[in-house]
């Protein structure tokens, strides 16, 4: 059994054409925020007939499974990812959409403080920088 149909099974999907291929387009793409138009075009591209509902349809079943988590960066439109267990924080340049992933453990344990300070315990955060290229 393979093992993007082994993830599907556990996590109570059943193993669909659609599905295995979207979700390889996910796992094996070089860019790790996609769009559901995205998705399509590379269907497309690979001569699959897949449809845009289609693709939709399985990204939300995908989000609802915790296999993908679903970004709306301000200005655009949604985004998915392969859930991981790495956590990592997002800027997005205002110029280009591009996504830059980046972890800093000094802001993460800074976060923990913060929170610590004010009685809570940290289940879950997203962090967001807004960038633009700098002017040297």
């Amino acid at each position: 059994m393979s093992s993007e149909n082994a993830e599907l099974r556990k996590v109570g999907l059943k193993v669909t054409l659609p599905r295995v291929k979207i979700f390889n387009i996910l796992e094996s793409a070089s860019e790790h925020h996609l769009s559901a138009e995205d998705v399509y075009k590379k269907l497309l591209e690979a001569g699959d007939d897949v449809g845009l509902a289609t693709v939709y349809r399985v990204l939300t079943q995908f989000e609802a499974a915790g296999l993908v988590l679903r970004h709306n960066f301000e200005g655009g439109h949604a985004v998915f990812e392969m859930a991981g267990e790495d956590h990592h924080d997002h800027m997005v340049c205002t110029d280009t959409g591009k996504v830059i992933e980046f972890c800093d453990p000094v802001i993460e344990e800074r976060q923990r403080k913060i929170a610590e300070e004010h009685g809570f315990e940290i289940v879950d955060h997203s962090l967001i920088l807004y960038v633009k290229p700098s002017k040297k």
